[in-house]
């Protein structure tokens, strides 16, 4: 039987060892940088997007090795965004994964700094020896850094961002709502998997509904942290709960209410779980995390 917990702290421990690799190498970065930028990144994330491209690649017939840099850029890219959005004239948050945010800390100039230094740091990753590559490989990691650069970018994560900014006090459609949700969140975790299915060389039909699931994951996933804003407890979430409403955003319980939201959330888990029906017990992991994306207390 499958234990999600065992599979989670394995893949969890590989990625950490490879981002604290990357981060703390000898090099020019100033110290306060770094410090800075391991104080977010080492907070004890739960990695959902480096292991999403970790499992799609192995799912696929790859290997963890063949996509441990990607997986690591996603999440210097995921957690630039977080220390962006904690700031003063974002979210305004003193608290992430259960420890001071970045700009409380350190100060504000240095977190928008240590974000800014994730973000590229990232993407140097991704392009990492690029030049002694030719041929198909070359395209395929040029595909990957552009997917990567619009569902980071202001197509994507940028645009929920500037979306969610500019709905608070104001009541969305439900399809609008969905449209946040699906650039603010979606757009990187449908990368994350792309990128491991390509890197695993999935075929394109491989491919296709292994990105129909994550869609559905992307949307759920963000369905749960609004549920988790009213219903969560602090002491498991390491932040601070109820802010959506405080903030008078526009959420999917306060559109459609609790239940109606847990069962739009199960519904979104059973498309992505139907969308693995091609695939046999190797989609194991990403069968048991759709489910841990609903379930989870943090």
């Amino acid at each position: 039987m499958f234990n999600l917990k065992n599979y989670l702290h394995q893949k969890q421990a590989a990625i950490n060892k490879a981002l604290d690799e990357n981060l703390n190498r000898p090099s020019a970065m100033s110290k306060r940088i770094v410090s800075a930028m391991n104080h977010s990144i080492m907070a004890g994330g739960k990695r959902l997007r480096p292991i999403l491209c970790i499992a799609a690649c192995e799912i696929v017939g790859g290997n963890e090795e063949n996509c441990i840099t990607t997986a690591c850029a996603l999440e210097m890219i995921h957690t630039y965004s977080l220390i962006h959005d904690d700031l003063p004239a974002m979210d305004n948050d003193e608290l992430r994964r259960g420890k001071p945010t970045c700009h409380i800390a350190f100060d504000e100039a240095t977190a928008i700094l240590a974000g800014d230094a994730l973000l590229t740091l990232g993407f140097q990753l991704l392009s990492r020896n690029s030049s002694k590559l030719s041929g198909a490989e070359a395209l395929q990691k040029l595909d990957i850094i552009h997917r990567i650069a619009v569902a980071a970018g202001c197509e994507g994560m940028i645009a929920g961002q500037m979306l969610d900014i500019l709905s608070e006090g104001k009541k969305l459609e439900i399809e609008e709502l969905k449209q946040l949700h699906m650039s603010k969140t979606g757009a990187l975790i449908e990368a994350s998997v792309y990128a491991g299915a390509v890197l695993g060389n999935g075929t394109a039909s491989q491919i296709a509904n292994l990105r129909d699931y994550a869609r559905n994951i992307g949307l759920a996933f963000q369905v749960a942290d609004d549920i988790l804003n009213i219903e969560g407890d602090p002491f498991f979430m390491g932040k601070a709960v109820g802010t959506d409403n405080d903030r008078h955003k526009s959420t999917y319980p306060s559109l459609i209410g609790i239940e109606a939201s847990k069962r739009f959330a199960d519904e979104l888990i059973a498309n992505a779980l139907k969308s693995l029906e091609a695939f046999h017990m190797e989609a194991e992991p990403l069968r048991v995390i759709a489910r841990y994306i609903v379930e989870r207390k943090k």
